[in-house]
């Protein structure tokens, strides 16, 4: 491959596997690197962006996310091994960045059907997805797709709140997990919300909620087992909203709470969740106007690498 080649690596490679070894501050920013493309045969994983805040109850802004997540992820393209794992994922994954979900902007009922449309379609090729936000409603429609698949999924939900109330029946990024109970697509009783530090309501009962305090008292350790005890065998929806993390790790986002995980929290407890079967993942909430040198849009990425890299645990190296 030409030097020009390379300088276009995401649109010129046809290689689904291995990693990118562009200039970081030069190329096109797809996430880490990936081909670009909506062809599905043989991929693994395709990376959605769906940029959407029009849910949101406080700060706007979460629809330039997925562009921000791009951005920070590739300064994690060309690593050769992923520190921890000991490994690379993209020698592992046939992974691809399938671009964003084209909807109506002002129309969040556009966005809904679209965007489970759109996922749907990945699942009906054999891919698995992974989402990058927008507001966190982003997620009812994805996890409704994977629904109609897997049928009723455990829900491993970082956040600072838990989008269980009812809002009066109204649909933002509070209310999507009232509605996935209430719709049948989640199973509460084998679900696990962590990093919770705001008001409970009377729909968050039938979730394990792990508060913040919860985690900073008795350590990751105890919060992974505890993860694993609550969803077992059962397939598994990942959703992390940034606001999990504290304002000091991830000022970039709509409703930060003071008291929130570490960075460092956050990777330990995901990267002991091996024995978990999930099935797909969506990193929200990511607001880069409100970002501090990119801190949050870094920690994003680096949440999605690891998601990727759980994912890639069980397969059989083949460098």
């Amino acid at each position: 491959m030409t030097s020009l080649d390379n300088s276009a690596q995401p649109f010129g490679s046809r290689n689904l596997f291995g990693s990118s070894q562009e200039l970081l501050f030069g190329g096109l920013p797809t996430f880490m690197r990936r081909h670009y493309s909506r062809e599905l045969a043989d991929v693994d994983i395709a990376v959605v962006g769906v940029p959407c805040d029009l849910a949101t109850s406080f700060r706007p802004g979460a629809r330039f996310g997925p562009s921000a997540i791009r951005k920070a992820s590739i300064d994690m393209a060309w690593w050769d091994k992923q520190f921890f794992w000991d490994f690379n994922p993209f020698n592992r994954l046939a992974i691809v960045d399938y671009g964003d979900i084209q909807y109506e902007y002002g129309n969040p009922a556009d966005m809904v059907e679209k965007t489970q449309r759109q996922v749907a379609e990945i699942l009906k090729h054999g891919s698995e997805v992974l989402c990058l936000g927008g507001d966190h409603f982003i997620s009812l429609p994805v996890i409704r797709a994977h629904a109609d698949v897997h049928g009723p999924l455990s829900l491993v939900h970082f956040d600072a709140h838990t989008d269980t109330d009812s809002h009066g029946n109204t649909y933002d990024h509070g209310s999507m997990f009232y509605h996935a109970v209430e719709e049948g697509i989640v199973d509460p009783e084998r679900s696990v919300q962590i990093g919770i530090r705001t008001e409970y309501d009377k729909n968050t009962d039938r979730f394990v909620v792990l508060s913040a305090p919860w985690v900073h008292d008795h350590g990751t350790v105890a919060t992974i087992e505890e993860i694993r005890r609550v969803v077992a065998h059962n397939k598994a929806y990942l959703t992390f909203d940034i606001d999990c993390l504290d304002p000091a790790f991830a000022p970039g986002t709509g409703t930060p709470v003071v008291g929130g995980l570490s960075s460092a929290q956050a990777l330990a407890i995901m990267r002991g969740l091996t024995e978990i079967n999930f099935i797909g993942m969506d990193v929200v909430e990511v607001a880069p106007a409100y970002d501090t040198s990119s801190i949050t849009a870094f920690a994003a990425a680096q949440l999605t690498l690891e998601y990727l890299c759980l994912k890639a645990f069980s397969r059989i190296d083949i460098v």
